[in-house]
Parts: structure tokens; C-alpha cells; sequence
């Protein structure tokens, strides 16, 4: 459903490619959404479990303010997930049993623009106030979800990111191209006038102490996110011109924001054969900015094998489709190749410590039922492959070692409880996921904490 602009000319540079909805296109899909019966995309679909059959009918009849009302009941961010969400609420979609589904997500950007350019977005201080101090370590998603709806609670709430800015991944792993960063700004701006205090380069337990922050906040929520990368232990992986794929990224949009005067020349794809050893979002994302970057080639390799065009016999509606998905990124060129297994990095033969190519193998899996076992090389299938900047985006296992000793071993209860006052939201309690499941996940801990104060207060009054 969604439509980008031409790639010649996107390919230029770092604004948005995907076009919002037009009039007449949003008014069709609105009216698509009305006959459902029974809405699996709130329900089943959605993390948020946003309103989308309402939110959808007060648009159709262009109610904004309540459509948008009905949207910010259940979702706090509605400008990060219109843009990146991979919409799981699409994927229950009871229209996408026989044609394209519903597409929710372009229409919930199109609600929450609609409520700024229509002054509908207002900040709004918070009109009680709770005996009640929060520390909040990390500015990503979840620990923005945090402390957006503590503060609205009436706690006084102060983030501490160890970036020079805020946002996490939102603004640090996600190209502009997906996600221009003035739309995390302008969220920003709206919490602190609502009485959010943001402290940025601050690490939490090297700049202050834990015991400070212990002294300062009666609550502290550890929402560091998942940010330790899978590695690749294979020959070669310490050649120049080997990096992480989060690396890559952070690095041009630190340029892009003007954070970085330019890119370090071992993160510039200009002039190189570019090589991404992972097929996920991530791995896309470098391959659109590799081609910004001026590559002459980007190939993307992926271990597991390539996804069927449609739904597979065990992967039935409602469930989400584990279907074969092909982003703008992609549309812009890329070499994809699935079954890939990557056995050794090669130097370059010119210059002896730089990366020059890499030596792979095909492979199939070994199956028990439908479930992956392991990958078995096939015989005859080795090959070479030229690159001079390799991209690991093979995913993450869990939050980075730091200074913060409480980060180290993260096993929270089902409701986020790490112990007496501390908690733990988002990717660093439940593993790397989506930034939808990370706002939802910080919005659920926010709700444990006042029902924790709200408890603990109850407790102290006279019997």
C-alpha cells in the first residue's frame, strides 16, 4: 500500500521516502475498515491494542479531535509508530484474508499529523502532583513511554541518556529516511514543557552514581534498551572495514542532525562494494544509506532461507504473515541472497589489513516439523564475494556491559519488578523487539509503578 517518492530523486538525500495518503485514497481505506464484525487488528494485532476500528470511523466522518482522542487513549507516540511500526495490527486484518489489508498505520500518521497541523497537540502540565521521584535511564521508546505517563500521573520524572541526544534507537539506529528526527524533537519539546526534565550524556553509574540517583529518585526504571551485537566469530572479522551495522547508521545520522561534522571515511560507502551480512530491517536501512552514501554495489546476505511469496500452510490467518517483504530500501538495488552462510572475511590483496572480500557457502536447513534446526552447508556451493565495507546487522542479545551494575543480570518479574524501587521496561527486560512493543512494555511498568506507590501509600495510612 504504501508509495515512495521516485528513487532518483530520493536517492539524493535523507527526507522521508514514503508519501503520506492522499485524500481520496484515506477516505477509501476508511470506508474498507467499517465491516470487520469482529476486530482482530485491536486485539490480536496490536501491542498497543489501539482502537483502530473507532480511530478509523471518527476519521471516515472527519472527527479529528475525537479519532485523534480515541488514538492517544492507548498509544502516547503515534508520530514514531505511523512511521516504523512493521504494523502487526495489518497482519490480522479480517480485509487482508482476500485483498490488501486496511493499511492502519499510514492512516494513524495521518490522524496524529492532522492533530498537529490542526493545533489539536498541546502541551498539557500535569495538574496533580504525587510524592513521587523517578529516575528514568534511557531516552529510547520505552523509557520515553516511562516517563510520559508517570508525568502525566503527576510524578516528577528526570531521564538520563547516556547519548548526546535523546531517542535511543529511534534517533540513532533509524535512518532519516524512515524517521526525520525533528518528529523526536518535536515530542521532546512537548514533554518537557509538560514537566519531563531530560539530562543528555549523562551515563548512569559513571557520570552519577548509583547511589546519587538512588538518593535522588524514590524510582528508578532501567530502560537501557538491547543494544549488545551479535557478533560474526569468523577469520578476518578484526579487518579495517568491518563495522556494525548500528555503528553505520548512528554515524550518518550523527551527520545528518550536524552532531558529526562528516562521515568517518571507514563508515563512507562512496566508491565501495558494500556486503550486509543480515536480511532484517536493520541490514535494509544500510543498504539505503549505502546507496546515499554513493556505493557502487550493495549485496545483502541472510543465513535463513528465503520466505514464501504468501502465507505457508502453518502460518494461517490471523497470525502475522512470514512472508517474503521487500522494502524501498530494496526497491533502490540490492543483491539479496538467502541460505548464505559467511565462513570468512578476506583481506584486500593492495592493502593487507583492509577487508577485500569474503568467502561464503550455501546452505539448507535441517527441519523438525516447521521448526529451523540447523543450517548444512551444500556441497559445491562455496564462493567469493568482493567488498571493501562489510555491515554486520545480524540482531542483538541483550543490553550493552556498562557501569551500571544493576544492568548487568536483567530478570524482572512479569510486571517489571527488579526489586524494592527499580524496574526494568522495554528491550532490556524482555529482549531486542520492536519500538511498539517497547512503548507498550514502558506504558505496563509506568502502570506497576503507581499501583506499587499507590499500594505502598495505602499501607502507611492509620488502620
Amino acid at each position: 500500500m504504501s508509495e515512495y517518492r521516485p528513487i532518483i530523486e530520493r536517492l539524493r538525500d535523507y527526507r522521508p521516502v514514503e508519501l503520506r495518503l492522499t485524500d481520496s485514497a484515506l477516505q477509501k481505506e476508511l470506508t474498507r475498515c467499517q465491516d470487520c464484525g469482529i476486530p482482530f487488528c485491536h486485539a490480536l494485532g496490536c501491542p498497543l491494542y489501539n482502537l483502530i476500528p473507532e480511530i478509523n470511523l471518527e476519521a471516515k466522518s472527519g472527527r479529528w479531535a475525537s479519532s485523534l482522542g480515541r488514538l492517544l487513549v492507548t498509544n502516547p507516540f503515534p508520530e514514531f509508530t505511523g512511521r516504523v511500526c512493521p504494523a502487526l495490527c495489518e497482519g490480522s486484518c479480517v480485509q487482508g484474508l482476500h485483498e490488501n489489508p486496511v493499511p492502519a498505520r499510514l492512516v494513524e500518521l495521518e490522524v496524529i499529523e492532522r492533530g498537529f497541523s490542526l493545533g489539536l497537540i498541546k502541551s498539557s502540565p500535569r495538574s496533580q502532583s504525587l510524592d513521587l521521584a523517578v529516575g528514568v535511564i534511557g531516552g529510547g521508546p520505552a523509557g520515553l513511554a516511562v516517563a510520559h505517563r508517570l508525568n502525566r500521573a503527576g510524578a516528577k520524572v528526570t531521564v538520563y541518556e547516556k547519548d548526546a541526544q535523546i531517542g535511543g534507537f529511534l534517533r540513532y539506529g533509524i535512518p532519516d529516511f524512515k524517521l526525520e528526527k525533528e518528529v523526536i524533537d518535536r515530542r521532546l519539546e512537548l514533554m518537557m514543557a509538560d514537566g519531563v526534565t531530560f539530562h543528555r550524556g549523562v551515563e548512569a553509574g559513571l557520570d552519577i552514581s548509583t547511589r546519587l540517583l538512588r538518593k535522588r529518585h524514590q524510582v528508578l526504571v532501567l530502560a537501557i534498551g538491547a543494544r549488545r551485537k551479535r557478533d560474526l566469530a569468523i577469520p578476518g572479522r578484526d579487518l579495517l572495514g568491518v563495522h556494525f551495522a548500528t555503528d553505520y547508521l548512528a554515524a550518518q545520522n550523527r551527520v545528518n542532525s550536524g552532531e558529526e561534522a562528516a562521515t568517518p571515511a571507514d563508515l563512507n560507502a562512496f566508491g565501495r562494494k558494500v556486503v550486509v551480512i543480515g536480511g532484517g530491517d536493520t541490514g535494509s536501512d544500510c543498504v539505503g544509506t549505502a546507496w546515499r552514501q554513493g556505493a557502487v554495489e550493495v549485496s545483502q546476505y541472510e543465513i535463513l532461507p528465503k520466505p514464501p511469496a504468501t502465507r505457508a500452510p502453518d502460518n494461517p490467518w490471523p497470525q502475522w504473515p512470514r512472508t517474503l517483504r521487500t522494502s524501498s530500501s530494496h526497491e533502490e538495488g540490492c543483491l539479496r541472497r538467502w541460505g548464505v552462510n559467511t565462513l570468512e572475511l578476506t583481506p584486500d590483496p593492495l592493502s593487507p589489513g583492509h577487508v577485500g572480500g569474503l568467502r561464503a557457502v550455501e546452505v539448507e536447513w535441517e527441519m523438525e516439523g516447521a521448526r529451523l534446526i540447523k543450517p548444512v552447508p551444500k556441497q559445491g556451493s562455496e564462493f567469493l564475494k568482493e567488498a571493501d565495507l562489510v555491515l554486520l546487522a545480524m540482531g542483538f542479545t541483550g543490553p550493552e556491559p556498562g557501569s551500571l551494575r544493576e544492568a548487568q543480570s536483567i530478570k524482572p518479574d512479569p510486571l517489571g519488578r527488579l526489586g524494592p524501587g527499580l524496574y526494568a521496561a522495554g528491550d532490556a527486560a524482555n529482549g531486542p523487539s520492536l519500538v511498539v512493543r517497547a512503548i507498550s512494555d514502558g506504558l505496563k511498568v509506568a502502570e506497576t509503578i503507581l499501583a506499587d506507590y499507590q499500594a505502598q501509600a495505602a499501607s502507611l495510612q492509620p488502620s
